[in-house]
């Protein structure tokens, strides 16, 4: 009896972590807190040279009872921070900054990760190297403003950052 708990147990881990790399067991489960808003695990892409944008992805949790939205930021080696989301429209992929900031609702947990939500880091002035740490800030309407310190992996990490054309995102405003 023994025996078959230890291979279900080890069959069931397996099933579990398939396709887990060892980089992705060895993130940072630090998490960052301001107010009642919580962030894990912030990382971003290597860029190629001369990419003028990144993204930023991570995971934020609201524990508080009011909602509360992120709304900008900072990244030392960007000009210029934005808060986007992919969405379909007729059948085409469109990336816009979100109005108003990204909306993270009371008890939610919200997921910014490669073709969804993520922090747009433009007028990028040099690439984004694997391996290192890129700081800057989040900003949030209502639990204010926190330091981060995000993780960069290779260009191809799990997700794929497929923003179509970013034309016009070097411009100023």
């Amino acid at each position: 009896m023994q025996i078959v708990k230890s291979t279900l147990a080890a069959a069931a881990f397996i099933a579990l972590t398939a396709g887990v790399t060892t980089k992705a067991l060895a993130k940072d489960t630090k998490t960052l807190k301001i107010g009642a808003i919580e962030i894990q695990q912030p990382w971003t892409r290597a860029t190629p040279t001369g990419s003028k944008v990144a993204g930023g992805f991570m995971r934020i949790r609201n524990t508080g009872a009011a909602s509360d939205h992120l709304v900008g930021g900072s990244l030392t080696k960007a000009g210029h921070v934005e808060i986007h989301e992919m969405k379909m429209e007729s059948d085409i992929m469109k990336m816009r900054e979100i109005p108003g900031g990204l909306e993270i609702k009371p008890g939610a947990t919200v997921t910014l990760k490669p073709g969804g939500y993520h922090v747009m880091f433009m007028q990028l002035k040099e690439p984004l190297k694997k391996g290192e740490t890129v700081t800057g800030t989040l900003k949030f309407k209502n639990a204010g403003t926190v330091n981060v310190t995000y993780k960069v992996q290779s260009m191809g990490s799990k997700g794929g950052m497929k923003h179509g054309s970013h034309s016009g995102h070097g411009m100023k405003k």
